[in-house]
């Protein structure tokens, strides 16, 4: 069990030739960022355990990815069993005081979980290209679809507003290449195909509302424990890019809600991301640079984030230079890859006289880790070879009945579970089809058609669909309890409200992701 002390959390530590060798992880420098690595089996999800019951008993909120579904067992009392009592004499570790901590369970698919939804809008080109495979020409046309729809005041809420945007746009693509460019059949097509191989894996259940209010991660308990937020993503690993989009929102929402804090004795809230290497994979340079860069500014709004990974080579190295607290567990040197993997941990560690780190990073044992903190003054310590401290929960998953009763005593029950399916881009251009095949109907053999030349009327216009609604209107909804999710400020949610409500750039540029924000002057 981690426990706290005036040095902070005491996360490892090993008796040593009549010596007790001590790790201590500091609060205030949780922000600085981590790095957790080994290889599979080596004891990564303890570690992440026990960090994860150090920071709630500090009262710092979690957010951690459950990969292999053993996380939730920190929401129940451990216990002292025959093998865990075998480890501690062998190791001469004390037995935890065991405990159980607050929990909150999500689940993108909401079946493990509080459904975590986002909209089309919120989440922004940048990263849905990225969800979709898209190349540079796909996605110049996906930003097109993006700026039409805010043109004509439509919204994009979940997938079929999406796909119904893009069909529009492909069918009409000669009336837009004036205005906005050329518009290739072939990347509507591709854009197309992308979402049907999203869909096929369910994430369509991702886009839509009430969408997720990341204030609710930030939650402490009667007692003063940070809740502990676990995101279900066994199922959510079929689809590594939905699953890299969805940490790479969230880090973004972040980002771009929190106010500037500075340095703070606690995080506000730690973030573990899991199996880390998808959200580089693949990933452009591009959207490296900007992952780093939030990496990097997200620290003074007081978010600590830590990633966990097999191999240090997943993590690119502008990226790798923002972690300062590293607990590495062990490699094996079977390939020239992983070799080179072995040399670059043990380079990027702070030395120490008496221990020869390369070496011991093929050698460690199961739970046990080679550790340096950053002490007082933001320096890495020297690299300690240590036993990493068991949790003082369960370890392993928790029962179907234990879950249901974590989620119908949740402090957001009841709040995500009924999907909002409100009028917008579907529902405007069906109307205007509707209209339109009407008019057609309607209309006699000898009707003078349109002049050509004649500029074409926004799908939202008066005259097509109903008008878009204003910022009053979204006061309105606002006031009344209408169907927008609550925010953790009125001004927040006002803002919100009013952006996915009117269309207005300026609206779209203030909750497009930060990520796509950082391309260039604009949030797209």
């Amino acid at each position: 069990m981690a426990s706290i002390t005036d040095a902070g959390i005491l996360m490892a530590q090993r008796h040593h030739q009549g010596t007790q060798v001590q790790c201590f992880l500091r609060p205030d420098k949780a922000n600085r960022h981590g790095l957790i690595t080994g290889a599979t089996g080596t004891g990564k999800t303890i570690t992440l355990q026990t960090l994860a019951e150090g920071f709630s008993k500090l009262g710092v909120p979690v957010f951690m990815a459950d990969i292999k579904g053993d996380l939730t067992g920190i929401s129940q009392t451990g216990k002292l069993g025959e093998k865990l009592a075998a480890v501690l004499t062998e190791r001469a570790l004390a037995a935890p005081e065991f405990e159980a901590y607050p929990a909150t369970l999500w689940d993108v698919f909401g079946q493990q979980g509080h459904p975590a939804r986002a909209t089309v809008s919120d989440l922004g080109p940048l990263l849905l290209a990225r969800m979709l495979n898209l190349n540079e020409t796909q996605a110049g046309v996906l930003q097109l679809v993006f700026k039409i729809a805010d043109d004509d005041g439509l919204m994009l809420l979940d997938m079929k507003d999406l796909r119904a945007m893009c069909q529009h746009v492909g069918e009409h693509a000669s009336e837009y290449t004036t205005e906005y460019g050329n518009i290739s059949a072939a990347s509507v097509g591709a854009i197309l195909r992308g979402l049907m191989q999203i869909e096929s894996q369910g994430g369509e259940q991702f886009f839509g509302e009430p969408m997720l209010n990341i204030a609710d991660f930030m939650q402490t308990d009667t007692s003063g424990k940070g809740v502990v937020n676990i995101l279900a993503a066994d199922k959510l690993m079929n689809a590594p890019r939905l699953y890299a989009t969805f940490l790479l929102w969230m880090l973004s929402e972040l980002f771009e809600t929190l106010p500037e804090v500075g340095d703070l004795d606690k995080p506000k809230i730690v973030f573990f991301f899991d199996e880390a290497h998808l959200l580089f994979a693949d990933a452009p340079k591009v959207l490296i640079e900007r992952i780093e860069l939030v990496v990097r500014l997200v620290r003074s709004k007081g978010v600590g984030v830590f990633f966990v990974t097999q191999n240090p080579l997943d993590i690119p190295d502008t990226v790798l230079a923002q972690l300062g607290n590293r607990v590495q567990h062990a490699l094996r040197a079977f390939t020239p890859r992983d070799q080179k993997a072995v040399k670059s941990a043990a380079d990027t560690m702070r030395s120490n006289p008496g221990l020869d780190i390369a070496t011991a990073i093929t050698e460690l044992a199961v739970g046990e880790a080679l550790v340096s903190f950053l002490d007082e003054k933001g320096r890495p310590a020297p690299t300690e070879r240590v036993y990493v401290l068991p949790p003082a929960s369960q370890i392993g998953p928790i029962s179907p009945a234990q879950r249901q009763t974590l989620l119908a005593e949740s402090i957001v029950a009841g709040v995500y579970e009924k999907a909002v399916d409100r009028a917008s881009a579907y529902e405007a251009l069906r109307g205007q089809a509707a209209s339109a095949t009407a008019v057609t109907g309607n209309s006699a053999p000898n009707a003078n058609p349109a002049p050509s030349g004649t500029s074409r009327t926004p799908i939202g216009s008066a005259s097509e669909a109903p008008a878009p609604r204003g910022l009053l209107d979204g006061l309105g909804d606002l006031l009344s309890g209408g169907p927008r999710r609550t925010r953790a400020s009125v001004g927040e949610q006002l803002i919100k409200s009013a952006a996915s409500q009117i269309g207005r750039e300026v609206g779209r540029q203030l909750i497009r992701g930060v990520l796509g924000g950082l391309m260039g002057n604009s949030r797209r």
